[in-house]
């Protein structure tokens, strides 16, 4: 009975097991037979996004062709939202803030917050904007401080349990991501540039790092970053307040709009990066990519292929560029070291200076150097880089060059010859004797620095005598020295490309403005380049080149040309052969004639630069100036063009409490002598002469005729 009973259940088993495969099989033939394309198109079913697709940044060139700012591939982490589940975000991001910091590369950080060193938090010190930004997005009252934003970000990203730096860290990403709109349609960049190695790591631990992809990508390389870096100047993320108002614009991403900005993209922060942004940045392109439901890659079709942005020309020459950085820090540190050898005042406290050097021919320029300065590559790669420039109290991220105001001493006393002689105030043979003091008051008889006895204009301007102009300024009156001024491009700006300086010309308007009181006396110390008069080193350049250019001032320009990014199509173009005037001075060849000969009188024997230029191949002309500025040293400037007979190039100098003239005209020469003689920078960073041109500036000869009728990357011929 027993047996029986079993071989029942046994019987029932395989039954019911027959049935279940029987079952199983209808199924199966239903799936694979009967409905097997219906089954096969749920099984494949994909999801859809449009993705964005970045151009490629314009690179910019010398006028040389020379790169200043190129682009290199590259390696950017980025963050697929399709991948990345919001469990894993976190871990992934600590993962990645951890290696690259380990590996010293940079992640896209821009929380304005750091850890204290009580474990707490605090703001970082001069990020007010970002720190505003930051407490309008987390929706807290104004003065919320940083640990009420972290806590906030701890709960909101789910941050407890990390250490204070790994939650400050992790929420710096989650922040960026949550402005960045982060979605499957729009990846966040979390790090731009990383290394090859770096890659290598992280592509062998793809399965801890959930959603982080490499993309290969083009970034921004610099042959070498020192070179005019103010000029260039910096990219970046964009800023809350960049983002909001390009937003109003209707110029951010969209799907409608796949060429827009999103917050994580990269904008030019200023100089060139950012006054041709719209040509350098490009247009993007999209691209269609279907997921399967397991997350797998199904399809990815380009919609619209990007388009890279334009190539900018600039109007510098990188050999005559890094002559005069070398040469300007060499003369700041020179005056220095003198200043210490001295007693007070005598340019021991100098540490900046800005020098411009303008192709007379059109304006354009040729350099334009900043002391001290910085590097691009370092700025754009080191996290730390930045801070430490910010907190530099010599101030190496401003642009001394274009933004930088300076008295401008003597160096004004050629507008007030000009002015006075073509008023009528004074002839070339009118004359002045100088016994030293001014004594046209009683109560207020200010000096100059020398007895020079009787002079006329051109010998005035050699010597530089203060009682000469004092008197000439006198009578001329401060409305019409000012008149002239302008329209030799001082005190107004020269409409440069980039973001410039306006400077101060001296008058009563300007100083009721400024809440003081004119005096008489102040007048005669506008004539000499004192009271309030105050002018950028691009203004001094263009000045003397509109004495050199006949009286014509023309259009101050840095950029040559925009091509395709190519470069076999001009998109616009300044035309060396036609140039813009912008205003006429309106004096007569024969009163600028008689102003140039003093100029050319000052760099010969007797006058205030002879020591510098009295033995020079080339003809200069030119005029020191030297303006007080207590308790400080003196500002010291030099003006100058070359050759005398036929002027292509016109240098401006000014070294900030400089104290001696030496210092300021050898910056000068240095370019002279790159320009005509092939002087460069060897690779120690000393300023030597190419060997195949080879030539001593001091030689003797004639001033016409020797001077190459442009400039290259390298040297200019010599005649």
């Amino acid at each position: 009975m027993s047996r029986l009973k079993g071989l029942s259940r046994y019987v029932f088993c395989v039954v019911v097991l027959a049935l279940v495969f029987c079952v199983f099989g209808l199924r199966l033939i239903d799936w694979q037979i009967v409905n097997g394309e219906e089954w096969l198109k749920i099984s494949t079913k994909t999801n859809t996004s449009t993705v964005k697709m970045t151009a490629a940044r314009g690179e910019i060139l010398d006028r040389n062709g020379n790169p200043l700012a190129r682009n290199k591939t590259g390696y950017a982490i980025v963050f697929e939202k399709a991948y990345m589940s919001d469990e894993s975000q976190n871990r992934t991001i600590l993962l990645l803030t951890e290696l690259l910091d380990k590996r010293g590369e940079k992640w896209t950080d821009e929380l304005p917050i750091e850890v204290n060193p009580k474990g707490g938090y605090q703001f970082i010190s001069g990020r007010e904007d970002d720190v505003a930004a930051l407490i309008k997005l987390l929706s807290l009252n104004d003065y919320a401080t940083a640990d009420q934003c972290m806590k906030w970000m701890t709960e909101s990203y789910g941050l407890s349990g990390y250490t204070p730096q790994q939650a400050r860290d992790i929420a710096s990403v989650r922040y960026n991501m949550q402005k960045s709109a982060f979605s499957v349609s729009q990846p966040y960049t979390f790090a731009p540039d990383v290394s090859s190695d770096t890659v290598g790591i992280i592509r062998e631990n793809t399965q801890n790092l959930p959603g982080a992809d490499i993309q290969v990508t083009t970034v921004r390389d610099y042959p070498d970053g020192t070179i005019a870096p103010h000029i260039l100047g910096t990219i970046g993320a964009i800023s809350q307040n960049e983002y909001a108002s390009l937003k109003k614009k209707g110029e951010t991403y969209s799907l409608q709009n796949m060429s827009g900005y999103a917050y994580n993209d990269t904008i030019g922060k200023s100089g060139i990066e950012a006054a041709f942004e719209s040509q350098l940045r490009g247009k993007n392109g999209s691209k269609v990519v279907e997921t399967t439901r397991t997350g797998a890659l199904a399809s990815s079709t380009v919609t619209q292929a990007p388009v890279s942005g334009n190539t900018v020309y600039l109007t510098i020459d990188n050999n005559l560029q890094k002559v005069a950085e070398a040469s300007l820090a060499k003369s700041v540190q020179g005056t220095q070291a003198y200043g210490r050898s001295k007693s007070g005042r005598n340019g021991e406290d100098c540490v900046a200076g800005g020098v411009v050097a303008l192709n007379v021919k059109d304006f354009s320029v040729l350099a334009a150097a900043t002391y001290p300065s910085y590097d691009l590559s370092k700025y754009n790669k080191d996290p730390n880089y930045y801070r430490t420039l910010a907190q530099d109290k010599t101030k190496p991220l401003y642009d001394r060059a274009l933004l930088g105001s300076f008295m401008p001493g003597s160096a004004f006393k050629p507008v007030v010859a000009s002015a006075a002689l073509q008023e009528n105030v004074i002839n070339e043979s009118s004359i002045v004797v100088c016994h030293r003091v001014y004594t046209f008051w009683d109560d207020y008889q200010p000096t100059c620095m020398g007895y020079h006895g009787p002079v006329n204009v051109v010998q005035a301007l050699q010597k530089s005598c203060n009682i000469f102009f004092f008197d000439t300024g006198r009578r001329l009156g401060i409305d019409s020295m000012d008149l002239y001024a302008k329209r030799f491009g001082l005190g107004v700006k020269t409409g440069i490309e980039i973001n410039e300086g306006t400077g101060t010309l001296s008058s009563p308007q300007e100083r009721a403005a400024a809440g003081g009181t004119w005096q008489g006396g102040d007048v005669v110390q506008a004539a000499i380049g004192q009271a309030d008069d105050s002018f950028t080193p691009l203004q001094l350049a263009t000045y003397v080149s509109t004495i050199a250019n006949n009286g014509v001032r023309l259009q101050t320009h840095l950029v040559s040309k925009v091509t395709n990014y190519s470069r076999d199509k001009v998109v616009t173009k300044n035309d060396p052969d036609h140039p813009k005037t912008v205003d006429n001075i309106n004096v007569s060849a024969k009163n600028l004639d008689i102003v140039k000969r003093g100029m050319r009188k000052v760099c010969q024997a007797g006058g205030t630069a002879a020591a510098t230029f009295g033995s020079y191949g080339i003809a200069v002309a030119g005029k020191t100036g030297t303006a007080q500025v207590p308790p400080h040293s003196d500002n010291t400037v030099f003006l100058g063009f070359a050759p005398y007979d036929d002027p292509q190039i016109a240098v401006a100098v000014v070294l900030e409490y400089g104290a001696t003239g030496k210092f300021s005209t050898s910056v000068a020469k240095d370019i002279f002598d790159a320009y005509f003689f092939g002087k460069t920078v060897d690779k120690d960073g000393n300023l030597v002469f190419a060997k195949d041109t080879e030539k001593s500036s001091s030689s003797s000869g004639s001033s016409s005729g020797t001077a190459s009728s442009g400039v290259s990357s390298s040297a200019s011929n010599a005649g």
